[in-house]
This record gives structure tokens, sequence and C-alpha cells, in this order.
């Protein structure tokens, strides 16, 4: 066995050794690496997916699969693009057995699909108020919901690249994909996106500060028990 360090050691091993623990049986150096790549691999696989749960399953079997056949890893690639390609075959596979007639992304990169489908500083000293932590979630939901909704072949790419911030190079050999694809479908899911985000805004923009409800109760109220304060003075 080779123990891996808890600390910057473990956290510094280059990918070729990792495997090669991994394939003598360490499974501290293969639970170094699921660390290193879940959330990659969660998110591309939930691009694909786009479902919580069955994206956690191809995670965990891409991983299985991944161990019987680290002893193949030569380092050619970087460990974690040979994860994502894993993940990748394991989760479109899943979403063909899910439904035969779903649209599975091609990753050819032969043919482009023509569909027509602010960070917050957050001040760290400062505990962040209920209603402050509510509107980030909503805005998450919101958010999430417009990436699902992004057409297959662009979905995954922008998922590499704005989220997990792989350069246009990775994404491409992550994918088996030309670079110039890549910007194509990248630039065309980031103008997608900001119309449906446009659209969702402009449909909200009338309820923006509304005033039914609590609050115009509280308002009359308040000012209905000052009149009638008047009133009994001037009587």
């Amino acid at each position: 066995m080779y123990p891996v360090p808890a600390e910057a050691g473990g956290k510094d091993m280059p990918d070729t050794e990792i495997a090669r623990r991994i394939a003598l049986g360490d499974t501290d150096a293969f639970e170094l690496l699921m660390r290193r790549c879940n959330q990659t691999l969660y998110r591309t696989a939930r691009s694909i997916l786009k479902d919580d749960a069955e994206a956690e399953d191809a995670v965990q079997e891409a991983y299985m699969l991944a161990y019987r056949a680290i002893g193949s890893f030569r380092g050619d690639a970087k460990l974690s693009t040979w994860l994502v390609r894993i993940v990748v075959n394991e989760s479109i596979a899943r979403s063909r057995k899910r439904s035969r007639r779903a649209e599975v992304i091609q990753f050819s990169g032969a043919q482009e699909q023509d569909a027509d489908a602010q960070e917050v500083n957050v001040n760290e000293a400062t505990p962040e108020q209920p209603e402050h932590a509510a509107l980030r979630a909503e805005t998450r939901r919101l958010l999430e919901r417009k990436i699902d909704a992004l057409p297959d072949a662009f979905r995954t790419v922008f998922v590499l690249r704005a989220l997990e911030e792989l350069t246009v190079e990775e994404t491409a050999e992550t994918l088996g994909i030309a670079a110039a694809t890549v910007r194509t479908r990248y630039f065309r899911a980031k103008g997608l996106l900001r119309e449906a985000l446009a659209r969702e805004i402009d449909v909200t923009l009338g309820d923006a500060f509304a005033f039914a409800g609590a609050r115009c109760d509280r308002i009359v109220a308040g000012v209905l028990a000052r009149l009638r304060e008047l009133q009994a003075r001037d009587a």
C-alpha cells in the first residue's frame, strides 16, 4: 500500500502516480482522485441527464469503470479528461436506456445544432440574511433551469467552460471535438441563456416590489391608526 498524504503532498500528486497507486489497490489514492474530480464529473453527467439522482449514479458507475480500467491509463491526457470521457459515455448510455427517443448529444462535431432554444458579493464577516439566502437560492434554481433547457450539444460545452472553467482546448480534448466547435457552441449557449433569462425578467418585471398582501395591509393599518389618533385629538 502507498498511503496518500493528507496534506499538500496528496493534493499535488501527479496523475500518473495516482493512477499507479490505484492500480496497486490503494483506496486512499482512489478517494483522493474522487474528491479531486467529483464536481467536474457530476456537473458533466448532470448536463447530459438533467437529473440529480441519475447524475450521481452515472458518476459512481463511471468511477467503478475507471477503477477496473485504471491500469490502461498512460498519462497521454489528464486523468480528469480521461474520467470525463468515461462519465460522458456512461451518461449517454443511461439517457438512451431511459428513453430511446431522447435526443442524445452528438460529440462528432461534424454537424452543429441550429436550435433556437452577477456574481453576488458577500461580506464573509457578516452572516447572510435569510431573505438574501432565499433570493440566492431562487436565482440559482432559475439559472439551473435555464441551463437545463439549453440544446444538448451546447449544454455540456457550457457547463465545462463556464462552470468548470476548462479552457477551449481542454474542453475540445475532453469531448473529442474541434476547438472551433467548442467556441461556436459556447458562444451560442451563452446567447441562448441570455435570451432565456431576459425573457424571464421581462415576464416578472411587473411583479417587482409587489405591494399587495401583508405590506399593503400593514401600511393601511398604520395610516388608519394614526388617522384615528388625529380624529380623537380634534374631537
